[in-house]
Order: C-alpha cells, then sequence, then structure tokens
C-alpha cells in the first residue's frame, strides 16, 4: 500500500464514506502528524468538530516540506465533500494550485499557522503575529542585556519562509534596529550579528548551526532560535563548549517541552503561541460557511505571549506557571 492510498484510507476512516446530508463535512490538513504542535491542532479540531456537529477529515504529509502529500489529500477531500479545508502548507507556493482547485469547487480554503505565497491564494489567514513573536524576545533580550554589547547567533528557519522571515525581523526590529517592520521581506542584519544559519526547527540542526556558529565567533552572548527544539540544540553546543552560563537563549513556540526549558533556564524567554486558538476558531469559520455561506477573509491574530521567570521592566510577560497552563504536547 503506498502513501497515497495510505492517506485515503485514513481520510475515509476518520470520517467515514458518506456524510449525513446535512452535516457539515470540514477537513484539516497539518504540516506532518508528529510535530506537538499539529497534534494539538489536531485535537482542537477535531473536539470543536464534534461540537458543532460536524465531521472532521484529516489528512497530513509524512514530514517537514512533503508538499505532495498534502496536494493529495486536498483531492481527497474535495472528493469527500468537504466544504471547508483548513491547512498549514508545507510548501507556501507549491501548494497554490491545489488549494485554487479546491476553491473553484466551491470549497472556503484557510491556511493555519502559515500562510501560502501569496497570502490572498487562500480566503483567510489564521495565525500567530509572527513578527510580533520576534518582536517580544527581541525587546526581552535588549533588557536582559542591559547595555552590554551584544554579539549575536541568530539560528533561522529555511531560505525564504515567511514565518522564518517575520520572526527573525521581529526580534532585530525588537532589538532596536531602525527600519525593519513587518513588511520587509528579507532577512535583516545589524552589525550586532555575527553569525546567521538555517536550523529547520530541528534540534540536531540547530546544535550543529550553533557548534558552527561559535567556532567563528566565540564571543556569542545572545542566540536567536526560530523555535524551542532549534534552541535546546543550542543549548547542548553552548554546554558542550562550557559557554552555556554566559549566553541567552530565546525562542518561539511555547510548547510544554519549551516551557519547561524556559522555567531550568535553559531558554531565557519564549514567545508563545496557541494552535487550540487557530484550529477552534477556523472550525468555526467552516462550519458557520457550511451552513449559511458566509465566508471567512483577511488574516485573524491568534495571540502570542511573552513566557519567561525572569520578567524585565518594560517588556510584558507571564510566568512559567502560566506558560504550561497554556502549552501544548508532552
Amino acid at each position: 500500500m503506498n502513501f497515497q492510498h495510505s492517506l485515503a484510507v485514513a481520510l475515509l476512516a476518520a470520517c467515514g464514506i458518506a456524510a449525513a446530508a446535512d452535516q457539515p463535512v470540514i477537513g484539516i490538513i497539518t504540516k506532518t502528524e508528529t510535530n506537538p504542535f499539529f497534534v494539538k491542532m489536531k485535537e482542537g479540531a477535531q473536539q470543536r468538530a464534534q461540537l458543532k456537529g460536524a465531521k472532521l477529515l484529516t489528512g497530513a504529509g509524512r514530514s517537514d516540506g512533503d508538499n505532495a502529500g498534502q496536494v493529495t489529500a486536498i483531492e481527497n477531500m474535495i472528493g469527500a465533500g468537504a466544504k471547508a479545508i483548513l491547512i498549514t502548507p508545507n510548501d507556501s507556493k507549491a501548494i497554490v494550485p491545489a488549494i485554487k482547485k479546491a476553491r473553484a469547487a466551491g470549497i472556503l480554503v484557510i491556511a493555519l499557522d502559515s500562510p501560502a505565497d501569496p497570502q490572498s491564494a487562500t480566503d483567510a489567514l489564521y495565525a500567530t503575529d509572527n513578527f510580533k513573536a520576534g518582536l517580544l524576545i527581541g525587546q526581552y533580550a535588549k533588557a536582559a542585556l542591559a547595555g552590554k554589547p551584544a554579539k549575536i547567533a541568530m539560528l533561522d528557519l529555511m531560505p525564504g519562509h515567511p514565518v522564518g522571515i517575520a520572526r527573525h525581523n521581529g526580534f532585530i526590529a525588537g532589538m532596536g534596529a531602525p527600519g525593519v517592520t513587518a513588511k520587509t521581506t528579507e532577512l535583516a542584519r545589524t552589525a550586532e550579528v555575527v553569525c546567521m544559519a538555517d536550523s529547520h526547527g530541528d534540534q540536531g540542526k540547530g546544535q550543529t548551526a550553533m557548534e558552527n556558529c561559535l567556532q567563528k565567533n566565540p564571543g556569542i552572548n545572545l542566540v536567536y532560535t526560530i523555535n524551542e527544539p532549534a534552541a535546546a540544540g543550542a543549548y547542548k553546543a553552548l554546554k558542550a563548549a562550557g559557554k552555556e552560563k554566559g549566553v541567552t537563549i530565546v525562542s518561539v513556540d511555547g510548547g510544554c517541552t519549551g516551557v519547561r526549558d524556559v522555567k531550568a533556564g535553559v531558554i531565557a524567554a519564549t514567545a508563545q503561541q496557541y494552535p487550540l486558538n487557530m484550529a477552534v476558531q477556523a472550525v468555526d469559520a467552516g462550519v458557520e460557511y457550511a451552513k449559511t455561506g458566509k465566508k471567512a477573509s483577511g488574516y485573524v491574530d491568534t495571540g502570542v505571549t511573552l513566557i519567561t521567570d525572569r520578567a524585565q521592566a518594560g517588556v510584558e510577560s507571564r510566568d512559567t506557571a502560566y506558560g504550561l497552563s497554556a502549552c501544548w504536547g508532552k
């Protein structure tokens, strides 16, 4: 049984072969089925769909970057009679033709977490304000350094990804760089940034990237990471080099493991996002469209909060007790 066949079987098993004529059918397609962020998102969608009396179809890529798997999921959901499809695009550009086909069939398409490219390829986007997430940790880092000159390593996502660009540039703006805004489309860089490397949001790759940065710039005292797995990798590299106590690490995500790393002092602060909010609000919009024909549109901010136990004056934050009450994953 190949992957496409397996995915089709899973979809049918999840929703039943035919839904009642008056029951809204909603589909959700995540980047993967294993990342805790997307597991939480799917759980939220399932609970909300049940509450709303809707059938929920589910699909996912096999791994980050698997566009073909998501295209197959969209085609299966069109065939299964979905009235709305919620998707976290693995490839923001390559997924657009499949989304266009769904919309041409009268299906509402909402991007979750990550926008399509162009963003107007979907009817709406429900996501974290990623520039604000970066801005919060940049403001925090600047305050934590208390005037000490910064030597910054930036462990980014991957080339050209809009979420990675937004968080990166938000951090740079939070550190006080002039002229960097949410509309800046390239990765901004200042003289304080002594190393930039892609981590792909992966702990192992984050560790390797940090090792490479330290080899070239042993005086690094501030590390920005695209997410908490990359932060954990950076910390391992710093600890192996005996430098973990003199370096501040800031990150984004708010998963339970990441918040515990904040509590333990591995990460100084993280910007917590809320996949449950994304799923709940998007399912509501999908059900409303199925019942009334009213389409969601534009961008909906699903919230972000700075989490730290070492609050800095002038930077709004909440502690890890709150972060753990609102986190996702194990």
